[in-house]
């Protein structure tokens, strides 16, 4: 399977002739503000104070030349406030140097996820030898040294101000790690209070390499690598109190095709299911690779949480049969509700650290994707729910129109569901005093289709049931990952 080329059929910029319902959550956003009180319909916990910090695409075109796919999009930054029951809100773009070449040349200037500006001959050339990475940092939002940084999957992370949102610039690294591509998914160790992530270099000798990043540091220290002659894919990665785990799925790429092809950068990518998938342990002290095991293929874009278990690696992912999720993300797919949409399973493998060969269950029998934990109470550790968005059972094949809480030990779920409503990424946030871990609150962004705009939604999160809106004066385009910061308001 090779990954998609769409056509467009558009009345402007990026738009379809027929759109779906929820299309406006992937139209443009230019509008900054900063809002002192949001309108509440019901009572945000007088406990909820901090900030929810959230990242997504805020611009799918550059002048009239649109992005092809949600990945995509100019980075905006959404900040909701708390302090006693009231609600702020401001979002503002990221201003890195891919939004202002956008806004200067109204064109793209880098090459993007899925969309690769047009070049000229010598252009691409140049770029075969400086490669023009993007900064695009719409991914997700972390906190390294005391600095706040939006993420995204080059590793080029831009600081901001979490109080005002003003850009910063992109962090330098105090090191000269080599590699082209991460993830927007570092895991931080509580007990060890350091940062661990991994990157892939592409060349003629690719590796994967995991690192960490120690207290107060920026400088990225390798703790292990490993060759591999085509890299695969991966969004995120597994960590437990001893391992680093790489489910490298079958979507590879020949470093040479990603250097001479001149496509975007997804689409040097290829679907090769006779691989299957290989789960690389990589030993967190011995600096080794502890063991590669395979499974079948498959693949995920989010990792749910991972531990270890009497000899086993216990890992617990967002799991799909193939890679047509992708595809599925395609701007013109999405404004046009060009489905099925595909949906993910709440998948359980068992590594055998020392043994053979790797299976899996399905917990539960909802969808579940953008999953969200206890992270504090629970990465790394045995846990109990899981929270999600997924495609309600009333409406098969759908986009993500509904939030799910997944008991992993019962394999029960609940939900939230309302006709119209597209909730985004739920974040768990723990009451001040929690004794249980599903105690506190869980936020999430949600497009009201029928009405236009978007909402804040509060949920308890032990009952599921929703104790509070707070409603924004517009639209929030579809995001994807957010953290809340207790000392931020």
């Amino acid at each position: 399977m090779s990954l998609h080329t769409p056509t467009t059929a558009s009345r402007g910029p990026g738009r379809p002739a027929a759109e779906s319902e929820y299309a406006e959550g992937f139209s443009s956003q230019l509008n900054e503000l900063r809002v002192d009180q949001l309108p509440v319909h019901g009572t945000i916990p007088p406990w909820l104070c901090g900030s929810l910090i959230r990242n997504g695409p805020g611009q799918f075109e550059a002048g009239r030349q649109p992005f092809r796919h949600w990945f995509d999009g100019l980075a905006m930054l959404h900040q909701f406030s708390f302090q006693g029951g009231i609600v702020a809100y401001a979002n503002r773009f990221l201003k890195s140097r891919a939004y202002t070449a956008a806004q200067e040349t109204g064109r793209i200037g880098f090459s993007e996820f899925a969309t690769d500006p047009c070049r000229s001959l010598f252009r691409r050339i140049k770029a075969l030898f400086v490669p023009e990475i993007s900064d695009n940092a719409c991914v997700n939002v972390t906190r390294i040294a005391d600095r706040f940084l939006a993420l995204t999957e080059t590793p080029l992370p831009v600081e901001f101000d979490a109080d005002t949102l003003e850009t910063v610039g992109v962090l330098d690294y105090a090191d000269s790690a080599r590699g082209q591509l991460t993830t927007a998914h570092p895991h931080y160790d509580f007990a060890r209070k350091e940062l661990l992530n991994y990157v892939t270099h592409f060349s003629a000798r690719s590796e994967y390499t995991i690192y960490r990043t120690g207290p107060g540091e920026t400088r990225r220290t390798p703790i292990a690598s490993a060759p591999v002659r085509e890299p695969a894919y991966m969004h995120s990665f597994a960590l437990t109190e001893e391992y680093a785990i790489l489910v490298e799925f079958p979507l590879v790429v020949s470093p040479l095709r990603l250097l001479l092809q001149g496509r975007p950068f997804i689409e040097n990518f290829r679907w090769k299911p006779e691989r299957g998938t290989r789960f690389l342990v990589f030993d967190r002290a011995g600096r080794d690779l502890k063991g590669v095991y395979e499974g079948d293929a498959f693949f995920a874009f989010h990792h749910v949480n991972a531990w270890q278990d009497r000899g086993e690696v216990v890992l617990d992912v967002a799991g799909y049969p193939d890679a047509a999720i992708i595809d599925a993300f395609y701007l013109d797919r999405l404004r046009r509700q060009a489905g099925p949409f595909p949906t993910p399973a709440l998948r359980r493998y068992r590594i055998p650290v020392g043994g053979s060969s790797v299976k899996y269950d399905v917990i539960g029998d909802e969808s579940i994707e953008l999953p969200r934990i206890h992270y504090r109470r629970c990465n790394s550790k045995p846990y109990q729910f899981a929270y999600g968005v997924g495609t309600s059972r009333q409406t098969p094949g759908a986009f993500l129109n509904q939030l799910v809480k997944v008991d992993v030990a019962r394999g029960e779920s609940v939900t939230w569901f309302r006709e119209g409503c597209y909730p985004g990424e739920p974040v768990f946030v723990a009451g001040p005093q929690a004794t249980v871990e599903d105690e506190g609150a869980v936020l999430s962004v949600v497009l009201d289709a029928e009405r236009g705009n978007s909402f804040l939604l509060v949920l308890d999160a032990q009952s599921f049931g929703e104790v509070a809106r707070a409603e924004v004066p517009q639209h929030i385009p579809f995001g994807f990952h957010g953290q809340f910061f207790g000392d931020v308001i």
